[in-house]
């Protein structure tokens, strides 16, 4: 699992590739947690995640409760087909907006 981490607009943008599974989540959990806290917004680039297990599920759990802790915003972009029917299966897209592309993403998170 590879990440990027950028500034747009105003919006830290997360780009990830790999596999998000019990042996990369917790590298990538820490990364992502260092994302902004009060008010801040955060995007996260998805079209690269080839595969997500619970603690992948889980990694990205635990930066919506401290976004949301901290009056933030987090959102996803560009997730496979496969990807977005697990979230959709184990109820995750509820907890995030979710944009066909990372320019959707940026433009509706700028909107705010």
């Amino acid at each position: 699992m590879n990440s990027e981490l950028e500034e747009i607009d105003g919006i830290t943008v997360a780009i990830l590739y790999g596999e998000l599974d019990g042996r990369t989540a917790p590298i990538v959990q820490d990364r992502l947690l260092t994302l902004p806290a009060a008010g801040g917004k955060a995007l996260l680039e998805m079209s690269g995640v080839s595969y997500i297990s619970s603690a992948g599920l889980r990694a990205l759990l635990m930066l919506y409760r401290q976004m949301a802790t901290n009056d933030g915003r987090v959102a996803l972009a560009g997730l496979s087909e496969n990807i977005r029917d697990v979230m959709t299966v184990t109820g995750f897209l509820e907890f995030f907006d979710d944009y066909a592309t990372l320019e959707d993403g940026v433009a509706a998170l700028r909107a705010d």
